[in-house]
């Protein structure tokens, strides 16, 4: 079980700190951490730096160190969670109330903010729950939630927008607009799943293996081919998506884990 979290936490890792990389290079806040529209924020270099620097060293004590894994990962847990309520919540609310759309980055920060504390939810230990700070723990159970909610609202937004969903289906497939539809059967069907409870072992182990055959199959070819739109957009994709495999994944492997 050690051995699968840790793989799992590594797929998490590595999207946190494939995003954090590109912060740097392009010198700006990705959307999905920070909404372009926030004054002064995206162009603040040093804030920009030490943000991403953060990210990167606290997913590397994620991935590879047992010892502070926990900790780090609540703290990017809390973080992000900060920066949805912060920031992207109320500019969504002022800007896009009525565009479902519109909530995609914020949905996204919110699942990578459960995200990490799915992480240190695999990684919880009776001493560690009584250590100064703890209350942040209270935080874990809300983890598959919070990255469900974001897979419930892309499964529905498959059937919303279908016309765009389907022109992201490779063209060596047929039939885009069927797999666009069964995409969001799987998506809701798999979000429901972890949100009742409802055989939440299969459910999060079929879309850990969705997310990352899209990895492979769409957004990594989709980045190549196109690294430069949107700011980086597609490749920002890849790194999300091995994320949410990996929390996925992490959300199986422990799902009859008691967590603190």
């Amino acid at each position: 079980m050690n051995k699968v979290n840790t793989l799992w936490r590594a797929f998490y890792s590595i999207g946190i700190v494939g995003i954090a990389v590109l912060q740097l290079v392009k010198g700006n806040f990705m959307p999905v951490i920070i909404p372009s529209s926030i004054p002064y924020l995206p162009g603040c270099l040093l804030c920009i730096w030490v943000v991403s620097l953060l990210f990167i060293v606290k997913a590397i004590l994620i991935a590879g160190f047992e010892k502070y894994a926990r900790s780090s990962a609540l703290f990017v847990g809390v973080f992000l969670l900060i920066l949805f309520l912060a920031l992207h919540l109320p500019y969504q609310v002022e800007t896009n109330m009525h565009f479902l759309a519109g909530w995609s980055d914020a949905l996204k920060i919110l699942a990578l903010s459960g995200g990490a504390f799915v992480v240190a939810g695999s990684l919880t230990n009776p001493v560690a729950a009584h250590k100064p700070g703890s209350w942040v723990a209270k935080l874990i159970p809300l983890g598959r939630y919070f990255f469900a909610i974001d897979i419930l609202v892309a499964g529905i937004m498959h059937f919303l927008y279908m016309p765009f969903v389907a022109m992201l289906v490779p063209a060596w497939l047929p039939w885009h607009t069927f797999w666009g539809y069964l995409a969001g059967v799987a998506l809701i069907a798999s979000a429901l799943g972890i949100i009742l409870n409802i055989q939440l072992k299969l459910a999060a182990n079929l879309l850990g293996a969705i997310i990352f055959i899209w990895f492979i199959t769409l957004h990594i070819p989709r980045a190549i081919a196109d690294p430069v739109s949107g700011n980086g957009n597609e490749i920002v994709s890849v790194f999300e998506a091995l994320a949410f495999s990996g929390i996925a994944f992490l959300i199986a492997a422990n799902a009859k884990v008691k967590r603190a």
